[in-house]
């Protein structure tokens, strides 16, 4: 058991590593955020699973605090309410959970953050289609190799296949760019 510990840590510290060289994406995605909050835009993150639960938490950041003692920052993570997911998944598919919400709630020049560890969640790609009609910048954190989210004005691509390893990373890099955030605003 202590061997497939050692591995698994050993694995997280080479993707970890292999991730330093996104450092440019990163910093790009950063910069996009900031720039919003500055324009008085919103953030909004969307993402199934345990991109859902990654985006709820970057949301709460952003709306509470990440490290500072500031004013909050408009974020709004698209898979937490109930009763919107569910209407519209009955009504317009599941497909179109994210899409619908980007319709009503966003406006050009926010940010739109899209999260899939194959890159190939076809409710996130409608979300980052919207988006893009909407005028919306577009952010997508993906895994492999960043499968059919690409075309996001920032691909941030973890190049691993292993789905913990890029979920590890994808928190690393929501967590950069809240503290990039904070620093930059506050």
């Amino acid at each position: 058991m202590e061997e497939a510990i050692r591995r698994m840590i050993e694995e997280h510290v080479k993707v970890s590593n292999d991730t330093k060289n996104l450092s440019a994406d990163i910093a790009e995605a950063a910069n996009m955020v900031v720039e919003c909050l500055r324009n008085n835009g919103k953030v909004l993150v969307m993402g199934n699973g345990g991109s859902a639960t990654q985006a709820s938490h970057f949301a709460a950041e952003f709306v509470g605090r990440y490290k500072k003692e500031r004013k909050g920052y408009a974020c709004i993570a698209l898979n937490t309410d109930i009763a919107i997911l569910t209407a519209i998944g009955n009504d317009y598919g599941f497909e179109n959970v994210f899409s619908r919400q980007i319709e009503a709630l966003a406006g050009k020049g926010d940010v739109v953050i899209g999260l899939s560890t194959s890159g190939n969640s076809a409710n996130v790609i409608k979300g980052i289609e919207k988006a893009k009609e909407i005028g919306c910048r577009t952010i997508t954190l993906t895994g492999n190799d960043g499968g059919k989210m690409k075309n996001s004005d920032v691909n941030i691509n973890v190049e691993s296949k292993n789905t913990p390893r890029i979920q590890e990373m994808h928190i690393m890099i929501l967590h950069i760019i809240a503290e990039i955030t904070e620093e930059v605003l506050t």
